[in-house]
């Protein structure tokens, strides 16, 4: 954009502003109005982003600094308020059956509507054993629900693995955090060792641990090419390939996502697709995947923004679309129904408990199942153009 043109824009803000203060029916706090615009600017290019003012940014470094319990929610914005990316599992939040899109209307009976997300994310923290109210607008009811929850060491979930029937190898992988990528790669190891012939990488609710832990992750399936690009308009770009020797698997390889899969999960999964190595089924995942910055600003404050973006081997940035399965399925519902106070019913919950995305992966990678029959079905599920046949990988010795 030329300077002209920023100039310009600026000017009509400047303007909006003062005929908020001279002629809005009642005198406004111009301070939470800037503050506002400030927030929703940010947050059209970003749902990840925050302004702190100097308070809010002094609180954010000395919690930054110290280990403090929380109540396991992954958070992002959306339409001005906090929503939840995720909650993750055994922790307060999910006991509590929020789940990916709710919306946090407020935190302590402070309200997020233009809320910094770093600053909601901070009101949430604090010592272990101290309770926070907030409150929720679920997807399931649309009147908001105050719930307390008790704050707790929230642990990184264990990976999961086990072989099913007909030698299909089942990876979950819930967490890139901590030690997780070498648990995955362990279990991986161990299902070759079992004899698995097929693999499904189930990626649900996998949102939690550093971006870049989705390079080993892709790496795992793939002994060559592109995994991914990380780029900005003031960020060099780096390219991230695959290594031979970390390849591990070569076999048959289905991929399940979820509206909570995010961040490395989203980048392992889109260069696998992008690759042709693996069909995705499930939903769109959440997409965030960037680099993120903190940059002091001259009133004491800080801005935490997307200074890059990560992108797959074939030029998408993961972060604005999602990965798009090449087999598009909900995930069944068997939510409990909730009382007025938000709470779950008990008994309510759908008696149907089949895991509609597993079998179908299953059916898919072994083969009893194809994109072609999928396609021809009706009312069956969405077909994307990706439509690569279930390869495996030409054998190598076992190293």
């Amino acid at each position: 954009m030329a300077p002209d043109d920023v100039y310009g824009h600026l000017k009509v803000y400047a303007e909006v502003l003062d005929r908020i203060k001279l002629e809005y029916v009642e005198e406004p706090d111009m301070k939470s109005v800037t503050l506002g615009a400030i927030n929703g600017l940010l947050e059209s290019v970003d749902p990840f982003a925050s302004y702190l003012n100097p308070d809010q940014y002094r609180q954010y470094e000395k919690s930054e600094d110290s280990a403090k319990a929380g109540v396991g929610l992954i958070l992002a914005k959306r339409y001005g308020y906090v929503a939840v990316v995720d909650a993750l599992p055994d922790s307060p939040a999910e006991k509590a059956s929020i789940t990916t899109g709710d919306l946090i209307e407020s935190i302590n009976g402070i309200a997020t509507r233009d809320m910094p997300l770093a600053y909601a994310e901070q009101l949430l923290r604090g010592d272990s054993n101290t309770t926070v109210e907030i409150t929720v607008l679920r997807l399931r009811n649309p009147d908001p629900q105050k719930i307390t929850l008790t704050r707790t060491n929230v642990q990184f979930p264990p990976i999961t693995a086990k072989l099913m029937a007909n030698d299909v190898g089942y990876l979950h992988v819930t967490s890139l955090g901590g030690n997780r990528m070498d648990q995955t790669k362990a279990k991986l190891q161990d299902l070759k060792r079992q004899g698995a012939k097929y693999v499904v990488l189930d990626l649900r609710h996998c949102s939690t641990g550093e971006q870049q832990e989705g390079i080993p992750l892709a790496n795992l399936f793939i002994d060559k090419g592109e995994i991914a690009q990380l780029k900005g308009q003031k960020t060099e770009k780096t390219e991230y390939d695959a290594k031979p020797e970390d390849d591990l698997w070569k076999g048959p390889l289905v991929i399940i996502t979820d509206r909570a899969t995010a961040g490395a999960a989203e980048i392992a999964a889109a260069a696998l697709l992008d690759d042709k190595r693996a069909q995705v089924v499930g939903e769109r995942s959440y997409g965030d995947a960037s680099l993120r910055k903190t940059i002091q600003m001259d009133d004491g404050g800080a801005v935490i923004l997307s200074v890059a973006k990560y992108y797959s081997p074939s030029g998408k940035a993961i972060q604005d679309t999602g990965v798009v399965p090449s087999v598009q399925l909900a995930e069944t519902d068997n939510a409990p129904e909730l009382d007025q106070d938000g709470n779950p019913i008990p008994g309510s919950a759908q008696k149907n408990t089949e895991d509609n995305l597993l079998k179908q992966s299953i059916d898919l990678v072994t083969g009893k199942t194809t994109m072609a029959q999928l396609m021809n079905q009706v009312d069956g599920p969405l077909i994307t153009d990706q439509q690569h046949p279930i390869i495996e990988k030409n054998p190598q010795p076992e190293r």
